[in-house]
């Protein structure tokens, strides 16, 4: 922040945290401040005690893993990285994700104890002020959320971003829900009515931690069929299933789309009595 000058000649310039200003010699005070105020980073850092040789980031329907070390041109190249939800690093039994709801941008790198072992330290890109495309980018007053989530693994840091970024609403309502699974591995993306009005239910799931695996889908309501379809809608196969439950498997970060045909329950009217 620079202050009011005691004399014409004079300026003064204060820094908060690690935040560095370079001043040219040449340049005035007011040239030295434009550029200030378009080349500036603000980053959120988070040193873990975790040695970590790759960070898994999320995608959408799954995530990519990318290594943390610079060996070659083409891995110190990635001084900024993205994710969607969440980012997680971690070594075997424990590791950490960092959460965001809208800020995707950050840096993972490695960093050497004193006494040795390596750590790890995240960053998450809060601020920026490029010269281009847009020379007023991210100017004026800005809120975040962001949280980390330690001990966390995969799953959890899967189970976190969907916090975070979708909360529990309470309502004074009882409910129950229409479709389950029996895995953490398989996610339940959305759930939403048939487009072409006939009543059944859409579900899209989608194996999210990148293995096979075999999970079970219950509803709360009759079944009466199940169809794979595609991203129209058309049914296409008919899985397993049998009392509201159907066996599914996955391959890693298959997506599948289930039609759900509920069961209609004929309801007996009584003829009325002439008279």
């Amino acid at each position: 922040m620079l202050c009011r000058p005691a004399h014409a000649s004079a300026h003064t310039l204060a820094a908060v945290g690690h935040a560095h200003i370079d001043s040219a010699w040449l340049w005035p005070v007011r040239e030295t401040v434009r550029k200030c105020a378009r080349t500036f980073t603000n980053k959120a850092a988070w040193p873990l005690d975790v040695h970590a040789e790759r960070e898994s980031a999320e995608i959408q329907f799954g995530h990519v893993q990318r290594p943390t070390h610079e060996n070659t041109s083409w891995d110190a190249a990635r001084f900024e990285l993205w994710a969607h939800r969440w980012v997680h690093v971690g070594e075997r039994h424990w590791g950490a994700a960092l959460l965001n709801d809208s800020t995707y941008g950050h840096d993972v790198h490695r960093d050497t104890r004193e006494h040795g072992g390596t750590t790890t330290t995240v960053r998450l890109s809060l601020l920026r002020s490029p010269h281009s495309p847009d020379p007023q980018a991210d100017r004026g007053r800005h809120r975040f959320s962001y949280a980390l989530l330690a001990g966390a693994g995969i799953e959890e840091a899967i189970a976190g971003g969907y916090a975070l970024n979708l909360p529990l609403r309470p309502a004074p309502a009882r409910a129950q829900a229409l479709v389950e699974v029996d895995t953490t591995d398989v996610v339940v993306e959305s759930v939403k009515l048939a487009d072409d009005r006939s009543g059944d239910i859409v579900v899209r799931l989608y194996e999210a931690c990148g293995g096979a695996v075999a999970a079970r889908l219950s509803t709360g309501f009759p079944l009466a069929a199940v169809f794979d379809c595609d991203l129209l809608e058309r049914p296409e196969r008919e899985p397993a299933h049998a009392s509201g439950e159907v066996d599914l498997n996955f391959r890693p970060f298959q997506i599948r789309t289930l039609r759900l045909r509920p069961a209609v329950e004929e309801a007996s009217r009584a003829e009325p009595s002439g008279g």
